[in-house]
């Protein structure tokens, strides 16, 4: 009979150039240190690097989608009809909903798209004075073959990360991620947290 030691998958290696490297963060927080050691900055050496990854990400992404004739807010508009299942209409506000955009914004999306004929409205038949949006054939066979590439670039994204470090990296995320949603929906029970004079006043202060 194994131990729980024995069950478990064995952790590669970290290689030691990934422990001896620093990264831009890392300048960044050296800096701090020594200007400000009064402050435990253990948050930016996690936060700086999620923002810093998140911006090249982006901008991979963004190249890689230019193959296609896309950017990136009108692929997530095409992947968010697609992935919601035949016949790959969603109302205009599901779809800023989950895209966590403005209508104003959603709506200068969908008429890009709707000119170069990826999209069209179309009458809600439960409200007939609500629209639908959905996908063409041609916005249909565009994100099918856009989300293929788009899905082996982002593998590359990954390709530092073994398997088990991705998932691992995926739950602790996800675990940030649900306490940020969570908060943003407090945020918006209680209304803003500092009317304009409080934050007037906070300015006076320093001068």
């Amino acid at each position: 009979m194994t131990d729980a030691t024995s069950r478990s998958k064995p952790r590669r290696a970290e290689p030691a150039e990934d422990r001896e490297a620093r990264d831009s963060v890392d300048v960044m927080l050296e800096q701090w240190r020594r200007e400000r050691p009064d402050l435990d900055l253990s948050p930016l050496g996690v936060i700086g690097r999620i923002s810093r990854v998140a911006r090249h990400f982006e901008l991979s992404i963004e190249e890689r989608l230019a193959n296609y004739g896309l950017n990136m807010p009108a692929f997530y508009v095409l992947a968010a009809l697609r992935r919601s299942g035949h016949p790959y209409q969603l109302s205009p506000t599901k779809l800023y909903n989950s895209l966590l955009i403005s209508s104003g914004a959603m709506t200068n999306r969908i008429d890009r798209l709707e000119a170069a004929g990826l999209v069209r409205r179309v009458p809600d038949p439960s409200d007939g004075r609500a629209v639908l949006v959905g996908l063409t054939l041609k916005g249909r066979r565009l994100i099918d073959f856009a989300i293929q590439g788009h899905n082996e670039n982002e593998r590359s994204l990954l390709s530092r990360l073994t398997a088990q470090e991705a998932d691992e990296l995926a739950a602790l995320l996800r675990r940030l991620l649900m306490s940020a949603e969570a908060r943003d929906q407090e945020s918006l029970r209680k209304g803003p947290r500092a009317t304009a004079d409080e934050i007037a006043a906070v300015s006076r202060s320093l001068d």
